[in-house]
């Protein structure tokens, strides 16, 4: 363990002096991504200034719901990134150099680089949250603050694992380049609670595809209070598809025959 904790450090230092390298590259790529979240803000006050409501949810529970979205695709972006070139290193053979490594492959290519840029997208998502909060007169416990977070992570963890189990198919499918649009749709119909979609559909999406976990449970522990049974299941979600991930990992890395052959 020790020594996977060394390596990890190395790729967080590496990676941040390559940031670095090219500083206002670095500064306008944070800016560009507080810009963009800066119209996604727009909408929705435009949203509210013709409605009080939608689906139930006002506009500082919104605030919420999006805060909630932009920091787990932040932290995924940020510490995952290089899940996104799986497709690129089966293109180019450099899979060849990563599956000899005296290393977990998957270890490596979940934390070979990291993306620092999306520094600005986290800090003002915890601003968009603290707002959110605040205009909806909510005053959360510690314990709705911890089933958050804890939701957060498992969320989190859902989202790296479809990510890396969309990006592994690109050992098969080595001429499709932007299998990441997919993991990107994920996100994008996850910034709308699934409160807009009729009963059967909202079940459908928190207990066979959870894409509820994504944002929209984490939201209403603030929103409505800390639900014991959600955390359970979006920890037992988390678990499954964790689980997942790696054997269909393992899978592909067996049927993988390399660019020289």
């Amino acid at each position: 363990m020790r020594r996977y904790w060394k390596i990890y450090k190395t790729f967080f230092v590496t990676s941040l002096a390559r940031e670095l390298e090219f500083r206002a590259n670095f500064f306008a790529k944070i800016l560009q991504n507080m810009v963009w979240m800066s119209f996604f803000v727009l909408i929705l006050l435009v949203v509210y200034r013709n409605t009080n409501s939608v689906a139930g949810w006002g506009r500082g529970q919104s605030f919420i719901l999006a805060a909630t979205i932009f920091l787990m695709t932040s932290f995924g972006t940020a510490f995952f990134m290089s899940i996104m070139e799986i497709p690129q290193h089966v293109r180019q053979g450099t899979l060849d150099f990563i599956v000899t490594k005296p290393i977990d492959t998957q270890f490596w290519i979940s934390s070979r680089k990291f993306n620092f840029d999306k520094a600005g997208t986290m800090f003002a998502g915890m601003a968009m949250l603290v707002i959110g909060v605040i205009q909806s007169n909510l005053t959360p416990n510690l314990a709705d603050w911890a089933a958050y977070v804890i939701l957060i992570g498992a969320s989190l963890a859902i989202y790296y694992s479809v990510s890396l189990i969309l990006m592994t198919t690109g050992i098969w499918l080595v001429r499709v380049d932007n299998l990441w649009v997919l993991t990107e749709t994920l996100t994008d119909v996850s910034r709308f609670p699934i409160d807009i979609y009729g009963p059967s559909l909202r079940q459908v999406l928190t207990f066979v595809v959870p894409m509820a976990f994504i944002a929209t449970i984490p939201a209403t522990q603030l929103v409505q209070g800390a639900n014991g049974s959600m955390v359970a299941l979006g920890l037992l979600w988390a678990t499954i598809f964790l689980t997942l991930s790696r054997i269909f990992w393992r899978f592909a890395l067996r049927h993988y025959t390399s660019a020289s052959s």
